[in-house]
């Protein structure tokens, strides 16, 4: 029974994956779009943006000699993978013991100069109800600003990301960078699901002023997605089409071991 439900699990896998195959629609990008890790470099603190309450701030007032930063780049009107990446930070982050605003901060900025504080203000409730952790208020800033400033952080970190005026979309990576107390780019975490292990292991050693190393890279691209008929980028196919075959070299593996058990149970009971 065992067998034939991994071998049935296993047919289904592959034709998801042959579906993603043939269904995937390749998207030209309307401009560069990488996170090249600049590990090391400290980000330009003088640059001026707004809070979610309309207030004008400079980076440096969130920087201080204790406290490391995560930041991350999303725009509130994303229609995908914005919301993956702050569902997946604030899941992780919930499963800290290290608190924000005690241990770390988090700035959430947006890479579209239209945004507002109004939108960014949405933002902060929602995740901070998610985040269940009402009194870390203070320390998760949600930030918007001009095109200049914008620009300017985003390159400071690598994180190249290009507006499609006709769909008016952004195609952009997703990822989290960690900055020591200091402004310096420690780590960088790719996706939307990161371990809260080493997410505290970051935050502790981007504490002490460490710079980690270089970690492998897995742009997940945010493009070319329609919610009506649930179109994806190519990279988004690619990803998905990565994890149906590991899924079905798993369950390849695991119906070759069932099958020799079974082998060899049979004659063990037909030898006399």
């Amino acid at each position: 029974m065992i067998l034939r439900r991994a071998c049935a699990a296993l047919l289904l896998v592959a034709a998801v994956a042959a579906s993603a195959q043939t269904s995937s629609t390749p998207a030209r990008l309307p401009g560069n779009v990488s996170i090249a890790q600049k590990l090391g470099s400290r980000i330009p603190l003088q640059l001026m943006f707004r809070d979610e309450t309309g207030g004008v701030v400079h980076l440096d007032s969130y920087f201080h000699h204790d406290k490391p930063v995560l930041l991350q780049f999303v725009y509130y009107s994303c229609p995908m993978l914005c919301p993956m990446v702050l569902e997946g930070t604030t899941s992780a982050l919930t499963e800290l013991k290290f608190d924000i605003n005690k241990q770390f901060d988090v700035i959430t900025v947006s890479m579209d100069p239209r945004d507002k504080p109004a939108a960014a203000m949405q933002f902060k409730e929602k995740y901070l109800r998610r985040y269940g952790r009402l009194e870390s208020a203070p320390g998760w800033h949600f930030l918007t600003g001009n095109e200049s400033s914008i620009k300017a952080l985003a390159d400071s970190v690598g994180f190249q990301f290009a507006y499609d005026g006709q769909r008016d979309q952004f195609a952009h990576g997703a990822a989290l960078m960690v900055l020591t107390p200091e402004g310096v780019t420690s780590r960088y975490f790719y996706g939307f699901e990161y371990k809260p292990r080493d997410l505290r292991l970051a935050i502790t050693e981007a504490s002490a002023g460490k710079v980690g190393g270089f970690t492998e890279q897995l742009l997940l691209l945010c493009y070319h997605y329609d919610p009506a008929v649930g179109k994806y980028s190519r990279d988004a196919m690619t990803f998905a089409r990565a994890g149906g075959v590991a899924t079905v070299a798993f369950l390849g593996g695991f119906i070759f071991l069932m099958l020799r058990s079974e082998r060899r149970k049979s004659s063990f009971e037909t030898t006399p």
